[in-house]
């Protein structure tokens, strides 16, 4: 009772029920989420071509993998964009689960791409430099962000970073060693909102990490510490939609909350990883929300979210249910720990 007393305070608007059609109703909330959040999504692309920049070496991560540079480019709105992404396959290996990670840089290993730990595993990964399709700044004329300006499109570039790792998983699923049971986008801090947004549009992800999302992300809006829809907005507006900002201070008002989010990928699995020095993304609030989307798993037949009823406690991790959830201890950041503990529900 300590959790549904507690998601009651917050005073959540339902999802919309469309009739109880588990696809009209996440067609709607997805609208929703175009609308009110994060913008317009682009269209699919009419094709995607590909070249090796980078064939890599056999010497790479000790002749476990290769690691290679790829370019995309793609054919939308009538024209054609490319971005770089970097690729990793384990050598000689069949049934392969997978990652595409959103990441701060282009580096492999990087400090939040522990790359021998998933080749170890057994798992193939690709990772996305997100300024490699847009800069993370107000400019609506660079990259992919001015590609859509001009074509009459602006949406948030949440959006378009999200947009870009599905091209990523069309490459990918090329691969006939790829297990299309087990395919993950994960994405840390704005690139853990961007994981959930491109799992929610994308079905073909099985898996959804986001770790240390907060606000516009894994976070409950409505009764939230630290970043509120405010604050994001007067440093990170170009992030959303216009819509967005007008709920600046008005969260009880908003028609939506991020369990929106969190539906439109059901009924796959989701992982949310909060850090308990982590104030601004909010543990508590993230947590709430992966209860607050639970009983929406359920009635599409699946487990939910399969916690204590209480508020979490460094050190929990709940991987039972269909909605995983860890808390750690330290401060924002996508760590090793967070890492396993995200591949132990993903290759459970």
């Amino acid at each position: 009772m300590f959790l549904k007393n507690e998601l009651e305070l917050r005073k959540l608007p339902p999802i919309p029920e469309e009739g109880n059609l588990p696809d009209k109703r996440r067609a709607r909330v997805l609208d929703i989420l175009q609308k009110e959040i994060y913008g317009e999504r682009p269209p699919a692309p009419d094709f995607v071509q590909s070249v090796i920049e980078d064939e890599g070496t056999p010497a790479d991560f000790a002749g476990k993998a290769r690691l290679r540079k790829i370019r995309l480019t793609v054919s939308v709105l009538g024209g054609t964009f490319s971005f770089p992404f970097r690729l990793v396959f384990p050598t000689d290996k069949m049934n392969l689960p997978f990652v595409v990670l959103i990441n701060f840089r282009p580096d492999v290993p990087d400090k939040y791409l522990p790359a021998e730990e998933l080749l170890d595993r057994g798992i193939g990964f690709a990772s996305l430099y997100y300024e490699d399709v847009t800069k993370d700044n107000n400019d609506f004329t660079d990259g992919f962000a001015g590609f859509l300006a001009e074509r009459g499109i602006r949406c948030g570039k949440i959006s378009m970073w999200a947009y870009c790792a599905s091209l990523i998983l069309d490459y990918i699923l090329e691969n006939e060693s790829v297990d299309r049971e087990r395919l993950a986008v994960a994405g840390h801090s704005r690139l853990g909102k961007t994981a959930l947004l491109a799992g929610a549009f994308d079905l073909r992800f099985t898996h959804v990490y986001s770790n240390n999302s907060g606000c516009g992300g894994a976070a409950i809006a409505r009764g939230k510490n630290g970043e509120t829809v405010e604050k994001i907005n007067e440093r990170y507006g170009y992030w959303f939609c216009e819509k967005y900002k007008t709920y600046a201070g008005r969260e009880a008002e908003m028609p939506f909350d991020q369990h929106f989010l969190l539906a439109a990928i059901a009924p796959r699995k989701i992982y949310v990883a909060s850090a308990a020095a982590d104030s601004w993304a909010d543990p508590v609030s993230e947590y709430l929300n992966c209860a607050a989307v639970s009983s929406y798993y359920e009635a599409l037949g699946k487990t939910g979210f399969i916690s204590a009823d209480r508020l979490p406690e460094i050190g929990d991790v709940f991987h039972a249910g269909d909605i995983g959830y860890h808390l750690r201890a330290g401060e924002h950041y996508l760590s090793r720990a967070d890492w396993n503990l995200f591949l132990q529900f993903f290759l459970q």
